[in-house]
């Protein structure tokens, strides 16, 4: 016994020279070392006072670090531990300049956001020496080329939105900006967008948030989102006002009116606002009481089925003195949405266009579970409301939009020959805007004055400088899709079909879009289909409730 206890007293008494503890140890003896010089000389020169300050304030910070209780690495390391949370905190900065290759990062390779900041500023956006992806790695993907190339068209390709049912139909850009918010965007980032959306000709969606006056200073067209929280169209309690949004829907900028029903990042989850942030501007534009939280519920209080959703569609167009209604959302339970198709045979009533968005599009925040794996990816979700409609004899009646991490013109193609009429993007405007992917957007210090309502910050943003920005890179997409489409022999977008793309599935097998992705023929949901991935949602569906049948 006596034994162990000396092993156990010596191994008490060396502790501090353990090289865990060594830093704190040599900070505390450096300057009882120096203070007690200074005593026995009466006196210590200037600059060894400075030192004294220094070992003094390390030993302090070690002495803590033993204390406290929240950090175990702390207390075991004191002061070394320190220097792990630095290198951490400035890991994806060195990761980003330093070690990344042009084809790595995430969300958005250094590369697509390097194509995107070059059209933005209309500077060489070329490559030489040929590509650098592995052709021959599993899910390559490319498009074919013609041997009778066409001249790529001058036309910047619009399109006409608005079915039967509306009075005034919108003459739109293929190419516009995704939902957005004022609140997650600074103002300067709203300016510079609405800017460059009317000098280039395409339209400026306002995100749920609503209309701010940052939306209509410079006069772009306006796609207004209106969310489940109904901002700048809600009653006191937070239900729809059907005279609120007529106000706001009559003003001529406004050119189409979008229900977000659910969002790719983040489908199924709403949101809160916390009362501390609900400052008086957002008070206004969102029509919400100040010093109260700010809730966007994960459902909609305006309806519950799919009957009533089309029937307040419907309601959404009438009040906005028949502009094109439609809606948003994420493709989830595939029965949902096909209870939808359902709602409008039951009804008659038609959006005049589906806005699809990808589980890979953007977001200010989300919680993990819900970004890597709650909804529906981009392509598989467009691909399946494009045939659904088809399915039900509908498709040429209502135009559909897809939105999901859209940058270059390769995938604008791809979106379109999956179904898609039109494409959105949030982030490739963000890197127009001079966004850097600092991945920042949740702590109110974006480095660029993008997503931030810092003032400081956001100052940093020239709009007149970044209108342009904003212009040039929607007119470099259009045109570079217009080469593309040119090169496989087409001369419009809406030509391009599955059979125009291939996919490698293996090192030995490449198989078409057309294989890969479920067609359906016109008004096969009717009259009965033999495709699995349809049939049995088909048969779950009811236009009276999104449950499934049982």
């Amino acid at each position: 016994m006596p034994v162990i206890l000396s092993e156990a007293y010596m191994r008490t008494l060396l502790l501090p020279f353990a090289p865990r503890f060594i830093l704190l140890t040599i900070c505390t003896l450096a300057t009882l070392v120096l203070l007690g010089a200074g005593l026995a000389n009466g006196e210590l020169p200037a600059a060894l006072w400075v030192a004294v300050a220094i070992f003094a304030g390390f030993t302090c910070i070690g002495i803590n670090d033993l204390m406290q209780r929240s950090h175990s690495v702390l207390r075991n390391y004191p002061i070394t531990a320190h220097f792990r949370f630095l290198l951490e905190k400035i890991r994806p900065e060195m990761r980003q300049y330093f070690f990344e290759s042009e084809k790595d990062g995430r969300p958005f390779s250094r590369d697509t956001r390097a194509i995107v900041y070059q059209r933005a500023k209309m500077a060489l956006d070329k490559r030489p020496f040929g590509t650098q992806l592995d052709v021959y790695s599993d899910g390559f993907e490319w498009m074919h080329h013609s041997i009778t190339p066409k001249a790529p068209a001058e036309s910047d390709f619009r399109i006409v939105i608005g079915g039967t049912e509306c009075a005034k139909p919108y003459s739109a850009s293929i190419f516009n900006i995704s939902a957005m918010s004022f609140g997650a965007l600074s103002a300067n980032a709203i300016r510079a967008l609405n800017a460059g959306a009317r000098q280039g000709g395409f339209a400026h969606d306002t995100g749920e948030g609503g209309v701010s006056p940052y939306h209509r200073e410079n006069g772009g067209d306006i796609i207004w989102e209106i969310g489940s929280g109904y901002f700048g169209c809600r009653t006191r309690d937070g239900q729809f006002d059907p005279e609120a949004f007529a106000r706001v829907a009559s003003d001529d900028q406004i050119k189409m009116v979008e229900l977000k029903i659910s969002q790719g990042a983040k489908p199924g989850h709403g949101g809160v606002l916390p009362a501390a942030k609900v400052s008086e501007e957002i008070s206004l534009i969102r029509g919400v009481a100040m010093g109260e939280d700010c809730i966007s519920p994960a459902y909609h209080r305006a309806f519950s089925t799919p009957v009533g959703l089309m029937q307040f569609i419907g309601e959404m167009r009438r009040f906005s003195g028949g502009k094109p209604a439609g809606f948003k959302l994420c493709i989830g339970h595939r029965w949902e949405f096909l209870a939808i198709c359902k709602a409008m045979l039951q009804t008659g009533i038609y959006p005049d266009f589906i806005v699809v968005d990808g589980k890979e599009g953007g977001t200010g925040a989300a919680p993990i579970e819900f970004a890597d794996h709650i909804g529906m990816p981009m392509r598989d979700g467009v691909n399946f409301v494009h045939n659904a409609l088809i399915g039900i004899n509908a498709r040429e009646r209502i135009h559909i939009g897809a939105s999901g991490k859209i940058a270059t013109a390769f995938d604008m193609a791809r979106a379109m020959a999956l179904g898609a009429d039109w494409c959105n993007s949030a982030r490739g405007f963000m890197f127009a805007l001079g966004c850097i992917q600092s991945l920042s957007c949740h702590t109110d210090r974006c480095p660029t004055g993008v997503a931030t309502q810092d003032p400081q910050r956001s100052r940093a943003l020239v709009v007149e400088d970044k209108r342009v920005r904003v212009a040039n890179y929607h007119g470099a997409m259009v045109r570079a899709l217009a080469e593309l489409i040119a090169a496989a022999g087409l001369e419009h977008p809406s030509e391009i079909r599955p059979i125009h793309f291939s996919q490698r599935i293996s090192g030995n097998e490449v198989v078409s879009f057309a294989q890969l992705y479920p067609q359906l023929q016109p008004g096969e949901l009717l009259s009965g289909t033999e495709n699995a991935w349809f049939g049995e949602a088909w048969e779950l569906a009811q236009a009276e409730t999104f449950a499934p049948k049982v």
